[in-house]
């Protein structure tokens, strides 16, 4: 495999906070999927693991080269974890097609939080 693309984010927590404290239902609706917001719910502190997951998708939108442009949607990007914890990306839509189109298989991820910020790094990969 070869690394297409990177891209990487940071969020202050505060912003993802006030925007809860605006608009909670709307946001997460928009940002995150229903099995995102299942985790989010469960958590003790969930704004540093939401700014994460927003962070993330910030920089997938890097991989894939685009920002936000007409048909992409927040939730075509899906971030789960695996047994261990790492975060798995998977795509759906326009962002799964836009991968397609540039040859990008497989997209790695990395999210990294504290109370005040999160940040997050993507590489996509594609086929050699």
């Amino acid at each position: 495999m070869n690394v297409v693309s990177h891209g990487i984010d940071i969020v202050e927590c505060h912003r993802i906070a006030d925007l809860l404290s605006k608009h909670p239902d709307r946001f997460l609706d928009r940002v995150l999927t229903p099995k995102e917001r299942e985790r989010a719910d469960k958590l003790h502190s969930p704004i540093p693991h939401i700014s994460g997951r927003f962070a993330a998708k910030e920089a997938i939108l890097k991989v894939l080269g685009t920002g936000w442009r007409g048909g992409i949607a927040w939730t075509d990007i899906e971030i789960t974890n695996d047994e261990m914890g790492a975060p798995l990306v998977e795509l759906s839509g326009m962002c799964s097609q836009i991968a397609d189109d540039r040859g990008i298989v497989r997209i790695l991820l990395s999210i990294s939080h504290t109370d005040t910020v999160a940040t997050a790094s993507a590489l996509g990969l594609g086929e050699r």
